[in-house]
């Protein structure tokens, strides 16, 4: 009897000659909790992903993404962004249970997903983004190292973070001032490389921008993002 991994309800299998000849990838939560995944469709941004709307667009992309690139300091650090879910009061429960209550199984139900996803991103090398020692001591696991390792990504650590205050605690304008955080490690290796970065949320894009922005001024070529939720 399998249960699903977020409500614990029974899981009924139901075989069919499709899943018994091509061997298809057993779900992990039932069809009532996949329903609650709001996966973002439609025309979206093309840097960070948000569905788009006639009143909060330029173009193919959105107005928060608009001002990102009129800034000098920012413009053209990070080339894209791909984003999953919305970040409902559903997933946003889900994902505090995974992240801050260390309910690490979760991990395993966004993997068919993802893995989907990354086939639309072209890249030399995976990275995530990282915890300050403080914080992973506190939280026992970095929660993107998580999905990649059960992806069966090869990753590499190209950043290191300064420990701050929790990101979740910051207004948008603060979280958008923020002073770097990141510094770039293994400059060799990343040299006119194509990088991507994974993590678990894209709120103000401001944590990615940053991470993008040490990479690139260390030397790497286009640097895109992969997160399950915005």
């Amino acid at each position: 009897m399998r249960r699903c991994l977020f409500c614990d309800e029974e899981m009924k299998d139901v075989l069919t000659w499709r899943s018994l000849l091509l061997k298809v990838e057993a779900k992990v939560i039932c069809e009532e909790c996949e329903s609650r995944l709001e996966v973002i469709s439609g025309e979206t941004c093309s840097i960070c992903s948000r569905e788009l709307d006639e009143k909060f667009r330029v173009g193919d992309r959105c107005l928060d993404c608009v001002r990102w690139e009129k800034d000098e300091k920012w413009k053209g650090h990070l080339t894209q962004n791909i984003s999953l879910f919305h970040y409902n009061e559903f997933l946003k429960d889900i994902i505090a249970k995974y992240k801050y209550r260390g309910d690490y199984a979760l991990a395993e139900a966004f993997v068919p997903f993802l893995r989907e996803r990354m086939k639309d991103l072209k890249y030399d090398i995976v990275t995530v983004i990282p915890l300050s020692g403080e914080r992973l001591k506190e939280r026992g696991f970095n929660q993107a190292q998580a999905l990649t390792d059960l992806l069966d990504l090869e990753t590499m650590e190209l950043l290191t973070r300064l420990h701050t205050e929790k990101q979740s605690k910051k207004s948008r304008e603060e979280r958008i001032s923020l002073p770097q955080v990141f510094q770039a490690v293994e400059l060799d290796a990343i040299q006119n490389k194509s990088i991507v970065i994974v993590d678990d949320i894209y709120t103000t894009g401001s944590t990615l921008r940053h991470a993008a922005k040490a990479l690139k001024l260390a030397g790497a070529g286009d640097i895109s993002s992969i997160t399950l939720a915005r």
